[in-house]
């Protein structure tokens, strides 16, 4: 009984190891000690006490290199070579990379944090926690560094994002979804189907697996009616406002000709048989790039010109930005009159 133990106990600890050469492996590239108290290894990569011990540095040295700041605590016996860069995004990657060494080869990058490293848009979703999920029924658990989460994962839920076992673009919006408000839902739905990361068959596909998990009905929700013509986090912010403010739904990317079939404009939302055209953040999009020979003052005088032209043709032009998103009845109230006098 106590040599079956610990053969599982050896077992286990060899697992341990190999889940830590992610860190410990790719990531030591390290240098001789320094007498001056310095890391000679490239900044911004991470490192774990063993291969730093490996390298030669001792429990001493790793003292006084964290004191001097060529080291960054991650996470217990994870560091980083350097300072915490200021992004958000960049901090919660490198807490991601660090955790993952303790958390075992079964552990999944999910939710917020697969978004991350799927590169996309998180809207005030909380990223104080890195989150996994792991295959099994039982042992989940909420720490003040990790979530680990409990559910089943099909192959088709595990993707490879730079070593890094990651659930799919599909599973992760599903998981996203279901567990955050439905406008920040939205938003990283919408962006994933923008950037032609998923399509819709994807989505359902992952809902259906997912078809008795909490929080589904809201990620249906959610996927019916995320769009992939939304170009923005401020877009899709916006589309949820209309929506609560019952108006009509939008045509969106809607472009505006002239009676020749010239084109004058692509407008953020458009409602054709009003006469109606709704613009985010004041910015107006024309099919092109910005000319980075054309001055601030050009560009303005340029949108003054064309939304001259596109209340030529009769068309009722609002604006709205960042700050009206919260308190949208103003702007509702704007786009009905327009509306009205159609």
């Amino acid at each position: 009984m106590g040599s079956h133990r610990l053969g599982a106990g050896r077992t286990e600890a060899a697992r341990s190891v190999r889940a830590r050469r992610g860190l410990c492996g790719r990531e030591r590239a390290l240098g001789r000690p320094h007498a001056g108290g310095t890391l000679e290894c490239v900044t911004g990569q991470l490192h774990c006490l063993s291969s730093l011990r490996a390298a030669g540095y001792s429990y001493d040295d790793v003292r006084v290199l964290l004191r001097g700041g060529s080291l960054t605590p991650v996470r217990r016996g994870a560091y980083l070579s350097g300072r915490w860069p200021d992004d958000l995004l960049a901090r919660h990657r490198l807490a991601v990379r660090a955790a993952v060494r303790e958390l075992g080869a079964d552990a999944v990058v999910s939710h917020a944090s697969a978004a991350v490293l799927h590169g996309l848009p998180i809207w005030l979703i909380p990223l104080d926690r890195v989150h996994v999920t792991k295959n099994r029924s039982s042992g989940g658990r909420r720490a003040p560094r990790v979530h680990v989460h409990v559910a089943a994962l099909s192959p088709a839920d595990v993707v490879d994002n730079a070593g890094i076992r990651v659930t799919s673009v599909a599973r992760t919006i599903v998981d996203v979804a279901r567990s955050v408000s439905f406008e920040k839902g939205v938003v990283v739905a919408d962006a994933a189907l923008s950037r032609g990361l998923v399509d819709g068959s994807d989505l359902t596909d992952s809902l259906h697996r997912m078809r008795r998990r909490g929080g589904v009905p809201l990620a249906r929700r959610v996927i019916a009616f995320a769009d992939a013509r939304s170009e923005s986090v401020g877009e899709s912010r916006s589309r949820v406002a209309i929506a609560r403010a019952g108006l009509p739904p939008p045509t969106l990317q809607w472009e505006v000709r002239d009676e020749y079939g010239r084109l004058i404009g692509r407008v953020d939302f458009g409602w054709p048989e009003q006469r109606v055209i709704g613009e985010f953040d004041g910015r107006m999009k024309y099919g092109r790039q910005p000319d980075p020979d054309v001055t601030e003052g050009e560009a303005v005088y340029r949108e003054k010109r064309r939304e001259d032209e596109l209340r030529a043709e009769r068309l009722a032009v609002v604006r709205w930005g960042w700050e009206d998103l919260d308190g949208f009845e103003a702007v509702a109230r704007r786009l009905r009159r327009g509306m009205e006098g159609a």
